[in-house]
């Protein structure tokens, strides 16, 4: 009978002790997010007058493709804390292997081709058929790890300090539009995007100049004295990696002559980042039906994760790293007369967990509207894909911070809480927009799931000292979610 009380009594102990450390755990956890929070906003200043829909500010060229960046120093990225970048890959077209210290979405405007991410510790799953042998410099059989086919329309994720390469083995450029999060977390260097490049010998134009640009600043009020060592580090910074080990080292490292460790270093390279390659690149890959095959799976997989995640069931090893938000049928929010929006986050790619960021695909067909709104929990960065249209943002000063017509290859950030309306014009608006939250929630403002029609008639009348019955058709004129269709004045043009 003692026995049993004791045993009983331990029990108790073990269960008080477990959820007393489930709790700690918990708390250190929500901790440790909101310090990572706080660390993030405090290494970006969102004092904002105005925002302009900007375009690439620096173009730099490669043998097979060209390299465009936005102005990192302007203040809505700085606001952000992102880096926007363009490539635009010819046929045969290799954008070489490098790894960055932000993660990045990247978004397929246009194209197909293949993509490779190398995460560390991972086996090499993928193999050909060809002769083996026990030795493998003898081997004609080739590993490496999983590549991806990529089309119009994928959504790539990558955590920082992956990393990865992609082929245009298509008949079009292949272009390919990303954005690099360096506010996130997982940067613990500066504000500066870096592309470390594995092979190559990348410009130093393709390179960060946040950080020049603000040295030149304090360069114009304390005089030139960082100049040598800036001209020394962006030496430094237009070489791959290898180029800065001793070539002996580097030669022991990999068990090769010195011949090749040099050749390893590229340095009379002048191809830039983006090379043809001398014949059609031939990579171990399953056919395109069994991919086919597998993106349903793992879409079936992803569904019933959203409602038993345990948080183990997918490793960076077996991660998917892609989803599709082209095809109409995918839509989240679609309307016949106004158009469609189509969201990918964590919930319906989990690597988005790991990477903070997420993404939002809209189409507005002629004259229709994107339901003014407010992003409650990201700034949003919109990448204008086609047509044309008018964008307002407004500040916490009830000021409109931008006001203008955008179009095609344009991009506008709405910093977090700004308020935001879009309109299409003749030729319709498409977009998509990287947010960087994971899971990133919007608040609408008109419609049927809008925060005006939430509010009683009473506080919607004295708010804007308005009768009853102009409260109730200012909350139930709009019975639409998210896209609105034009209004009978837009489509006959009056006011």
């Amino acid at each position: 009978m003692g026995s049993c009380s004791l045993l009983s009594l331990t029990l108790c102990f073990l269960v008080l002790f477990n959820c007393c450390f489930a709790q700690i755990e918990q708390v250190s956890s929500r901790h440790g997010r909101q310090q990572q929070g706080q660390r993030r906003s405090q290494h970006s200043e969102c004092q904002i007058d105005r925002i302009n829909a900007l375009e690439p500010a620096r173009k730099i060229r490669s043998e097979a493709g060209v390299t465009e960046i936005w102005d990192e120093n302007d203040e809505q990225f700085q606001c952000a804390g992102v880096v926007v970048i363009r490539h635009t890959i010819n046929n045969r077209g290799l954008l070489l292997p490098a790894y960055s210290n932000a993660p990045k979405l990247i978004f397929v405007e246009q194209g197909r081709g293949i993509h490779g991410a190398v995460f560390p510790g991972c086996p090499e799953t993928f193999q050909s058929s060809g002769n083996s042998s026990q030795d493998r410099r003898e081997s004609s059989e080739d590993q490496h790890q999983k590549v991806r086919q990529v089309r119009e329309g994928d959504v790539v994720a990558l955590p920082s300090g992956v990393a990865d390469w992609f082929y245009n083995n298509g008949d079009s450029p292949l272009v390919l539009v990303q954005l690099l999060d360096t506010s996130n977390p997982a940067n613990q260097l500066d504000q500066d995007f870096r592309e470390f490049f594995l092979a190559g010998n990348p410009r130093q134009e393709s390179q960060s100049q946040r950080s020049s640009y603000q040295r030149g600043q304090y360069e114009g009020q304390h005089g030139r004295r960082y100049e040598d060592e800036s001209r020394r580090e962006q030496q430094e910074r237009s070489r791959n990696v290898f180029s800065g080990f001793n070539e002996q080292i580097l030669a022991e490292a990999f068990n090769i002559d010195t011949k090749l460790a040099r050749r390893m270093q590229n340095e009379n390279d002048n191809r830039g980042i983006i090379v043809r390659t001398q014949h059609e690149l031939h990579v171990i890959s399953p056919r395109q039906s069994q991919e086919e095959e597998e993106r349903q799976q793992e879409s079936r997989r992803s569904t019933r994760r959203r409602h038993e995640d345990n948080g183990v069931e997918e490793t960076f090893c077996t991660a998917r790293l892609k989803i599709n938000i082209n095809d109409p049928e995918d839509a989240d929010v679609f309307n016949p007369r106004a158009g469609r929006l189509t969201t990918v986050n964590s919930l319906n790619l989990p690597i988005l967990r790991h990477v903070q960021l997420s993404a939002e695909r809209g189409v507005l067909y002629q004259n229709a509207l994107m339901s003014p709104y407010w992003n409650i929990n990201a700034h949003s960065i919109m990448y204008i894909t086609g047509g044309n249209g008018r964008i307002q943002i407004v500040g916490d000063n009830g000021q409109a911070v931008f006001d203008g017509q955008v179009r095609k290859g344009q991009v506008v950030t709405a910093p977090q809480n700004f308020a935001v309306v879009m309109k299409a014009g003749s030729q319709g608006l498409e977009w998509v927009s990287f947010k960087t939250n994971d899971n990133a929630q919007i608040s609408q403002l008109a419609g049927r799931v809008s925060t005006i029609r939430a509010l009683p008639e009473e506080v919607v009348a004295n708010s804007f000292q308005i009768s009853r019955e102009d409260a109730r058709r200012l909350k139930n004129n709009r019975d639409e979610v998210g896209v609105l269709s034009a209004s009978r004045q837009s489509q006959y043009g009056r006011d």
